[in-house]
């Protein structure tokens, strides 16, 4: 399993603890009133986030991608729904098992 592969997976991951922190724990937090929805959430996405950031840097060192390519997919992480596009176009990226 490549470095690119498990950067995939976790970028999907990332990218559904974030809707989820977005539109599910805070409208909960703020109109039902139940902050530890944020809390867990967030906590789940915080690591989440980091592990992105770290399959990131790994993944880019064995690609051997450009500074600007490694660094829009970060930015990528900070935009709700953007780390689905990610994972969509490093799909091609990916050797096939044969």
């Amino acid at each position: 399993m490549t470095s690119l592969h498990i950067f995939r997976k976790v970028a999907v991951a990332e990218g559904i603890s974030y809707l989820l922190l977005l539109f599910i724990a805070m409208p909960l937090k703020y109109l039902a009133d139940m902050p530890l929805a944020v809390k867990y959430t967030g906590w789940a996405h915080g690591l989440l986030f980091v592990g992105y950031a770290a399959c990131l840097v790994m993944a880019w060192q064995e690609t051997k991608w450009k500074f600007s390519k490694a660094a829009l997919i970060f930015v990528a992480s900070l935009l709700p729904f953007a780390p689905f596009f990610v994972d969509k176009k490093l799909k091609d990226e990916e050797p096939q098992a044969n």
